[in-house]
């Protein structure tokens, strides 16, 4: 049996890219006899203590719960730690993983960390890891130094991090091709061992239909028809290029609305693009707020005309697979993440001036054959290379074989 712990998501239960990996990792390897999950699960008074209601987990105690074949702890984490709560909780998680082994006396365990967020600490605690025979192997995620949402300290901070944590892993398994030829590349003084595992996507289709309930209401109080919308979905910062998006679309002469599923309240960046684009101006811009229900997002991207997608940090985006497997027009940034995903599946636009306004304006004359072909072929991408079967029957080998 091999036991892995993973620390660095907020829990199993919760909304976001890391946890639904484990989300999706645990319940595709619920079967399997021969790997034993521990996964670290932040609590400061809510949060994981719901993720047993919500995901109908067995509780074991105050501070565990099961759910299939892993055993989830909590970290209690003050919020009034503010932005430096993120990495307390890596630490207390990694010793609260080091207290576990030592007292369930468990040989050759692995440690795997999401995100690089303790590298000027980690040198301690793998020490002791490695003392009882285990490894530690990291998923080094995108370019977190290169976010705009960070002051060039934070910035310093993450890319001083990134390194440490490259220099003591074991294993670095990458979600990207690209990530792991800036991981070779940049820290070759290292000589870092890395695999390439991406993140994974449900290929399954949504279980609502036009006439749904909730789907008629959606569509209702937003103002929106099935086919006639482009959509966006992701994140609200500025490294996901929405001013480009924005700015292009209103310089079209596209007749269909472009939709924004994204969370902009209190959001300082909403305010500056307002006033730099005037989107408020053109109706076409619909910015929707968020939409959680995973089937009736599903749903709204399987019926946009095209998804729109601007991410230009990072790997392997959640979102993109997500699109590529429900939506058949895809338009995307041309920066090697999106482009190692996409292929040929898809249609590339850059930051040039007129580049998306001149994508954007032949859609309205393309054959739809054409744009039927691209959808069959985004979603057999998708299959082929990235399902959640596929990602955790790669997983397994790498836990075990390495472990």
């Amino acid at each position: 049996m091999q036991d892995v712990f993973i620390i660095g998501a907020k829990g199993i239960g919760n909304y976001g890219g890391y946890e639904t990996f484990l989300k999706k990792l645990i319940e595709t390897d619920k079967n399997n006899t021969k790997i034993k999950y521990h996964i670290a699960c932040k609590y400061n008074g809510q949060g994981a203590m719901d993720e047993t209601k919500l995901l109908g987990a067995k509780t074991i105690d105050d501070h565990h719960f099961t759910y299939y074949n892993a055993d989830c702890f909590k970290i209690n984490i003050s919020e009034k730690l503010g932005p430096a709560q993120a990495i307390y909780y890596d630490i207390a998680a990694f010793k609260e993983c080091i207290r576990q082994i030592k007292e369930q006396n468990i040989s050759h365990p692995i440690v795997y960390v999401l995100a690089c967020r303790i590298g000027p600490f980690i040198s301690k605690y793998v020490k002791q890891l490695h003392e009882l025979g285990g490894q530690l192997f990291v998923n080094p995620d995108g370019h977190e130094w290169m976010r705009a949402k960070w002051s060039k300290p934070v910035r310093k901070y993450w890319k001083l991090s990134e390194a440490g944590m490259v220099k003591h892993a074991d294993l670095l398994v990458c979600d990207s091709v690209n990530i792991e030829k800036y991981i070779q590349t940049t820290y070759a003084k290292y000589q870092p061992k890395t695999t390439y595992i991406a993140y994974g996507a449900d290929v399954t289709a949504s279980n609502l239909t036009a006439d749904s309930e909730k789907v008629r209401i959606w569509y209702a109080e937003k103002g929106l028809k099935e086919n006639d919308y482009f959509l966006v979905v992701g994140r609200f910062v500025p490294e996901n290029n929405y001013a480009t998006m924005i700015a292009e679309f209103m310089k079209s002469k596209v007749k269909k609305d472009l939709v924004l599923i994204t969370n902009v309240e209190h959001n300082k960046f909403y305010e500056e693009l307002k006033k730099e684009t005037g989107f408020d101006k053109d109706p076409r811009i619909k910015f929707v707020g968020t939409v959680y229900d995973g089937d009736l997002l599903k749903y709204i991207r399987e019926n946009a005309f095209g998804y729109l997608h601007g991410h230009s940090v990072g790997g392997t985006n959640p979102s993109l697979l997500e699109a590529l497997s429900s939506t058949k027009l895809n338009l995307l940034y041309d920066v090697g993440f999106n482009r190692e995903v996409g292929q040929d599946a898809v249609l590339y636009w850059t930051k040039d001036n007129g580049s998306l306004k001149k994508l954007l304006d032949s859609t309205e004359s393309m054959d739809i054959d054409n744009i039927r072909k691209l959808g069959i072929n985004a979603k057999e991408r998708i299959e082929n290379a990235y399902s959640w079967e596929y990602i955790t029957e790669k997983y397994d080998d790498v836990f075990i074989s390495e472990g």
